[in-house]
């Protein structure tokens, strides 16, 4: 199989979907926006979502055979060699990284919790007037909400796929880092979360989600591989998913 065709082809197809979400928010290179209205935010998250996994599926396919020597593990006497640096980086205005591993699925038998969508006015006649209703009680989809953090997402985003290269090597040291750890402290056992990936959906709407049906089944396929060394990290034989 041609995994570089296969690579090159889905991250320009990203590239595409990132640049139409920076459009969208109007993100300049290394700015930001303050606030966005409601829907247009909502939108971006809906693209966003599976645009990082698919990301992700990425870095795992380029990332296959991959070895690298790391130190100072956790859980691991360090041996001879240079002691790290200890100077002070300075991270003010640093892009930040996209996480490698996937979100755990959470469960709660919790009910939500939902905001009551009528406002109480109790009055007597002649003797008060009905209490206003606030300002921000019904939200409105061009309500102003704070975009700081989807800004933060973006830019890491568009960072790994400028450097899938880069990004195959971060979780290469992540696979050792795994493989030499000796504590008890509970870890992954693979980068992807089992069963389907984060913002996928049963039915297509948008390019991102063909994307990411196609990287989703190329990565499972390159774990189960058996020269990928991310099939060890993993410590267990992958097999397919309903959903390749």
């Amino acid at each position: 199989m041609n995994w570089d065709l296969a690579i090159e082809r889905n991250r320009e197809a990203l590239e595409r979907i990132v640049m139409a979400l920076f459009a969208l928010v109007g993100l300049g290179e290394g700015g930001s926006v303050a606030t966005l209205p409601r829907h247009l935010r909502s939108l971006v998250l809906r693209i966003l979502r599976p645009a990082e996994s698919a990301v992700r599926r990425l870095i795992v396919i380029a990332a296959r055979g991959v070895v690298v020597e790391v130190r100072n593990i956790p859980g691991v006497t360090p041996g001879p060699g240079p002691k790290p640096r200890s100077a002070k980086v300075d991270t003010v205005g640093a892009t930040p990284a996209l996480p490698l591993l996937d979100p755990l699925k959470r469960f709660s038998f919790v009910p939500p919790r939902r905001r009551p969508k009528s406002f109480p006015r109790i009055t007597f006649i002649g003797l008060s007037e009905p209490a206003p209703i606030p300002e921000d009680w019904f939200p409105s989809p061009d309500d102003p909400v704070n975009a700081e953090r989807l800004c933060c997402r973006l830019h890491a985003l568009k960072r790994a796929l400028d450097d899938l290269p880069g990004q195959a090597r971060r979780l290469a040291r992540w696979r050792a880092r795994s493989e030499a750890r000796t504590d008890d402290r509970p870890r992954r056992l693979s980068v992807l979360r089992p069963g389907y990936p984060p913002g996928r959906r049963k039915r297509f709407r948008y390019e991102v989600d063909e994307v990411l049906r196609e990287c989703h089944s190329l990565a499972r396929y390159a774990l189960s591989l058996p020269d990928t060394k991310i099939r060890r990290a993993a410590g267990h034989r992958l097999k397919h998913q309903p959903y390749l």
